[in-house]
């Protein structure tokens, strides 16, 4: 789907994130059926839904998170994304995930349904997981894309 053909409703952004289902992770690529990293995939759905993207995004080692201390991930959501409380996030919703409390952000997924989410997972393909007990507890932050609708 491009920008002129997504609706801006919550079921066709979710709609178009399953389009990226087995889409082989590929470290800052993104483009489905080729190659996406979980900041790849809400990339993606960025495009599908406005174009192009705003900002060239800078290059970003896999450690990035970890070698800088900062919350770099949440501040660009925070600068492009409308934040939401992560316990009233919907379906079509970006959720930022931390490995440990007091590290930065570091994964981002797509809120499928109230029990899963979309993303990009290191050493498979972008899939579609249970939101179980251990991602729960390391959700950080959640964001809606600008003018998605129900």
């Amino acid at each position: 789907m491009t920008a002129s053909t997504i609706a801006p409703t919550r079921a066709a952004l979710v709609a178009e994130a399953r389009q990226w289902i087995g889409t082989p992770y590929r470290h800052q690529a993104s483009l489905k059926g080729v190659g996406a990293d979980c900041l790849g995939l809400v990339r993606g759905l960025w495009r599908a839904l406005h174009g192009p993207e705003i900002e060239a995004l800078p290059a970003y080692a896999p450690d990035w998170a970890e070698a800088t201390g900062c919350d770099t991930l949440a501040s660009a959501a925070r600068a492009h994304l409308l934040e939401v409380d992560p316990l009233a996030a919907r379906p079509g919703d970006v959720l930022l995930f931390r490995w440990r409390d007091g590290l930065p952000a570091k994964h981002a997924g797509i809120l499928a349904t109230p029990a899963s989410f979309i993303h990009a997972y290191d050493g498979s393909a972008v899939v579609e997981s249970p939101l179980a007990p251990w991602w729960r507890r390391r959700l950080a932050c959640a964001f809606a894309f600008p003018g998605i609708v129900d």
